[in-house]
């Protein structure tokens, strides 16, 4: 057993955890043990090699083949190369676990397509390889075949002096290659390097966030339902399209995230990897624990050693062999608990310390997280986890689970909640304890929605408060109440999520000017359209809508957070709350953020404390001519000088316009 590493330091954060520090320390020695146990006195990075020896590979011999399959009782190599015999290449078992088979340099090519003949109690079944690296669609049959991917010019990456974000605050760009494009149909990854990365540098950010890149049958399941997990997705274009992406976004000095599936995998025994061996056991737990029955796949299990093994190898792979900067890891809280936290409210600290806990995947992640770091200290991981799990982003050292950054996943349900009152009863203590509170130590990414508020069934956060009047109502020479609230509140709710505390930030694509269509991919029910899978990009480059307007808007909120290194930093400094006014105000380093979240009333030679000396002057405003606003109320050219207040001398502040609905940065000038 390995040695205990104790004391922690996330009691001294967080000292309610003292209560379930049997649990805690359990947690920490766990990941220990079975670390020692995997790897004894080598590191992850050694052993998460499964890519490396199984699944196919050329040398100067030929080929072999290698598969995990170890309930099987037969497997055989078919495909093009031996126009798909079913007898004629048998792999022998070399050990319990693993089988082989070795060809000549000629009998396999690059683009060849491959399958696997199974046998199992005497049942065959013909099935993808588990590692391998390309699955692609037959047209015609609707089958889908693995393929070898060998071509004879390999991709030369020109990458070697990114280092990342480098410590830098995250801003990103959540996107799907496919529906990135304005065309009614699929997008492709060249298309989405060459068209749409100037979009998201131009707009400030630096980090984008792609998803659905595993392979998985069903198009429309926007990519979690995962076949092939070692697969680049065939839907948008080949391996080499993908690593051109990722070099072109590395060149432009923009990080790369893959949002990664570990936390379930689709049932598919055809394209997937579920009873490949011919069990249920071989990846998953046998029975019901084996089943996710809402989302209709299958559950790993993560106190197998051998699907450790496949998991971390994927990691490996993914940064690897496509430079990928780091994860963002879904389904997390499906992960932690047994019950997937499905209609779980974590109202109490015993929830996440309960026969519940998965502790096999509590331990899996920390072996996630810290194979990250061992291959790339500048890696990122973000936990997709809405339970608010303790210690999720601290260091495992300290007693947490490793990841960096943990999704703000309560803030767009905060604002959904907000939109179905009315204006005046928004409560401006609730946005700031919402927007500001986080777990001591622990890193957020904000947002104020994702894909996840875009899909058909919900609806994006300026829809809600638009409606209709989006699709008419949007060209700057008309006037509308509802369309001039709607723009007004997007850009203020916008402002106050990203600077209220939050360490990094979030954006899916097309939200930044308020896309007025939601996301339908094409199916059975909407007559397989691709009308509601796109992003319709000319609405943002049209001087005479208002959508124009949204699309500066966030990009000079980008760039201002970005280039004032604002992000982060704790706790922001509160100088104004006031709910019967519906005002905040708080500062960051020199600037003072100030909100006015009231429908109708503007409030002149309002009186704001700021406790110190010297002058600030208003460096942007939600107001602006430019970004939507009726402008010229505000000025940018006026300085405030910090007075002694009349409703108190011994207070120290400026006095100033603020009008109804708007929100300014003020900055302070000596």
């Amino acid at each position: 057993m390995a040695e205990n590493r104790f004391p922690l330091e996330i009691y001294e954060l967080d000292p309610m955890l003292a209560e379930f520090k049997g649990d805690l320390d359990y947690r920490n020695q766990r990941f220990y043990d079975v670390k020692e146990e995997l790897v004894e006195d080598g590191s992850l990075k050694d052993f998460a090699n499964g890519h490396r020896y199984y699944g196919f590979h050329k040398d100067k011999d030929g080929w072999v083949y290698r598969e995990w399959a170890p309930a099987a009782e037969a497997l055989f190599l078919i495909g093009d190369f031996n126009h798909w015999n079913r007898e004629s290449h048998h792999l022998e078992r070399i050990d319990f676990n693993t089988w082989e088979i070795r060809l000549k340099p000629e009998e396999l090519h690059h683009g060849d397509l491959v399958k696997v003949r199974v046998v199992f109690q005497g049942r065959s079944q013909d099935r993808i390889p588990l590692y391998i690296k390309r699955a692609v669609q037959n047209p015609q049959t609707n089958d889908f075949s693995g393929q070898i991917w060998e071509p004879s010019n390999r991709f030369i990456w020109s990458d070697k002096e990114f280092k990342g974000l480098k410590g830098e605050a995250p801003f990103i760009y959540e996107t799907h290659i496919g529906m990135a494009q304005e065309k009614r149909g699929i997008g492709t990854y060249r298309e989405f390097a060459d068209n749409i990365l100037i979009r998201i540098k131009e707009q400030g950010y630096n980090t984008v966030q792609i998803m659905a890149i595993m392979q998985h049958p069903y198009y429309a399941s926007f990519g979690y339902h995962v076949s092939n997990f070692f697969a680049v997705s065939s839907w948008f274009g080949t391996p080499d399209d993908l690593k051109y992406l990722i070099n072109k976004a590395h060149a432009m000095g923009i990080t790369v995230l893959m949002d990664i599936v570990h936390s379930h995998s689709v049932k598919n025994t055809i394209e997937g990897i579920n009873e490949f061996d011919g069990t249920d056991f071989q990846f998953f737990h046998t029975g019901k624990r084996g089943n996710h029955d809402q989302w209709d796949s299958k559950i790993f299990n993560y106190g197998k050693h051998e699907v450790i093994h496949f998991l971390l190898s994927n990691i490996k792979y993914w940064m690897e062999e496509y430079h990928f900067d780091g994860f963002r890891f879904d389904g997390v809280t499906s992960m932690l608990y047994l019950d997937h936290g499905m209609g779980t409210d974590f109202d109490s600290y015993k929830k996440y310390f309960s026969m519940n806990t998965d502790v096999e995947a509590v331990t899996y992640l920390q072996l996630a997280s810290s194979l990250v770091k061992e291959i790339n200290p500048n890696g990122i991981t973000i936990a997709e986890d809405m339970s608010g799990m303790p210690g999720m982003c601290l260091p495992i050292e300290k007693g947490g689970i490793g990841f960096d950054y943990r999704l703000a996943m309560g803030v767009p349900d905060f604002w959904i909640r907000n939109l179905e009152k009315r204006d005046d009863q928004w409560n401006m203590h609730e946005i700031y304890f919402e927007l500001s509170t986080t777990r001591e130590g622990e890193k957020r990414i904000g947002y104020v929605e994702s894909h996840d508020q875009a899909l058909v069934g919900d609806k994006t956060i300026i829809f809600r408060m638009a409606d209709k009047d989006m699709y008419t109502e949007m060209n700057v020479f008309g006037e509308n109440i509802v369309v001039d609230r709607a723009i007004a509140l997007s850009k203020m709710i916008r402002l106050v999520t990203i600077s209220m505390g939050c360490d990094g930030y979030l954006n899916f694509m097309g939200n930044e000017f308020g896309h007025p269509e939601w996301i339908d991919f094409p199916r059975e029910g909407n007559g397989w359209s691709f009308e509601h899978s796109r992003r319709q990009w000319s609405l943002a480059d049209k001087e005479y809508l208002r959508y124009k307007g949204l699309n500066d808007f966030d990009k000079a909120m980008i760039h201002f957070m970005k280039e004032n290194d604002l992000m982060g930093g704790g706790e922001p400094e509160v100088l104004w709350r006031d709910d019967e006014r519906k005002l905040v105000a708080i500062r960051k380093k020199g600037y003072i953020f100030l909100y006015n979240f009231h429908p109708t009333e503007s409030y002149e030679g309002f009186e704001l404390p700021t406790h110190d000396e010297g002058a600030y002057r208003v460096v942007l405003d939600t107001d602006q001519k430019e970004f939507g606003g009726f402008g010229g109320r505000i000025s940018h050219d006026y300085e405030y000088i910090v007075q002694p207040m009349k409703m108190n001398p011994n207070y120290h502040g400026i006095t100033l316009y603020i009008p109804s609905r708007t929100a300014m940065v003020l900055e302070k000038r000596d």
